[in-house]
């Protein structure tokens, strides 16, 4: 008699990394995804009604939020093990949830790697503990349950050394015109796309669309490229918005976004080593806008996902006729980038 799989619920409310977690379990058999959700309070009466084994759960969920959604669904399906899997690194907000009784704590920057090692750590009844989370101090003691008959030291896997992969690029060109920057850019993202990689690209929708006659006229299949999922193009404009609240600029909502994004493409892409190319102008429209703080913040953590992920970054930054008045400015900038071009 075969035995019976294991029954998970995902609540995550962006929906590309819901895509991303779903799919990494699509050649598992022994795990059955039975339901997919984006709100907190939603969770809590489906996990009543299913009584899944194994729940994902994010934090940032509208209506009710992954904490208070924990302590409720321990009330009403105490059986179900949870696992959060979040962006947010905060020490108090591990603790948080760590705290509700959750068998886990997954840093999304490490689910490309370790999403299904930590899922069986916590089936196998480990207390899982993100990798990116070995130098955080919480407070174990603070993590009995009373459903908890042991505590064990959270888990912790950190990742193998990558082999055959290069250094990430974060690179910058200034450009006067807009042909200049498209001759670089075409040759960028041609390169990545030729050699199986992905793409993703933040740009105005003139740049776009310019890039896309470039590359298909160098012989780049961008239909097929997007059909496999290795093409990913966002207006510059839209996306800045999102990470803008009261016109300040919201770097954790920032980072979030990138690497659920650079998770969804890294899965599309076939190949032992994937990397993917990253071509962005929010940081000039910031610079454009007058908020020269938020571009430099926009650019270190550009650093931080350089570090981090198999991309390599190229940010376009327009000089108009005032661009000697604003030489600090340019070279701040420039200080963040590893290559700087200048056309």
């Amino acid at each position: 008699m075969s035995k019976s799989p294991i029954r998970i619920l995902v609540v995550e409310d962006f929906a590309p990394f819901r895509e991303f977690v779903t799919s990494a379990f699509d050649q598992h058999p022994e795990f059955e995804i039975i339901g997919q959700l984006s709100d907190g309070l939603e969770a809590v009466g489906k996990a009543a009604e299913l009584n899944p084994d194994l729940i994902l759960l994010d934090i940032g969920l509208p209506s009710l939020n992954g904490i208070a959604a924990a302590s409720r669904i321990r009330e009403h399906s105490p059986q179900s093990k949870i696992l959060f899997v979040s962006g947010d690194l905060a020490p108090d907000i591990v603790e948080q949830a760590l705290s509700t009784g959750a068998s886990g704590y997954l840093v999304k920057s490490d689910a490309g790697r370790h999403l299904l090692a930590a899922v069986r750590a916590v089936l196998e009844g480990e207390r899982y503990l993100s990798s990116s989370l070995s130098g955080l101090q919480v407070n174990h003691n603070a993590l009995q349950h009373p459903d908890t008959h042991t505590l064990s030291k959270p888990k912790q896997v950190t990742p193998p050394p990558s082999k055959g992969e290069t250094a990430g690029r974060h690179e910058a060109v200034f450009y006067s015109d807009d042909r200049q920057l498209l001759d670089h850019l075409s040759r960028f993202i041609a390169a990545a796309l030729n050699a199986g990689n992905g793409a993703v690209i933040v740009a105005t929708g003139a740049h776009q669309e310019s890039l896309a006659h470039s590359l298909e006229a160098s012989g780049v299949d961008v239909a097929a490229a997007l059909k496999q999922g290795r093409y990913i193009a966002l207006d510059a404009a839209d996306t800045l918005s999102s990470y803008m609240a009261n016109g300040i600029f919201d770097s954790v909502r920032f980072l979030q976004s990138f690497e659920n994004l650079i998770l969804k493409i890294s899965s599309a892409v076939q190949g032992k080593h994937p990397r993917v190319a990253f071509f962005g102008e929010c940081g000039d429209l910031l610079w454009k806008q007058g908020n020269v703080e938020a571009a430099i913040q926009s650019e270190k953590l550009g650093n931080q996902l350089v570090a981090r992920y198999a991309i390599d970054i190229l940010c376009g930054y327009s000089m108009g006729l005032h661009a000697d008045m604003e030489k600090e400015a340019i070279q701040r900038i420039s200080a963040e980038h590893s290559v700087v071009y200048r056309k």
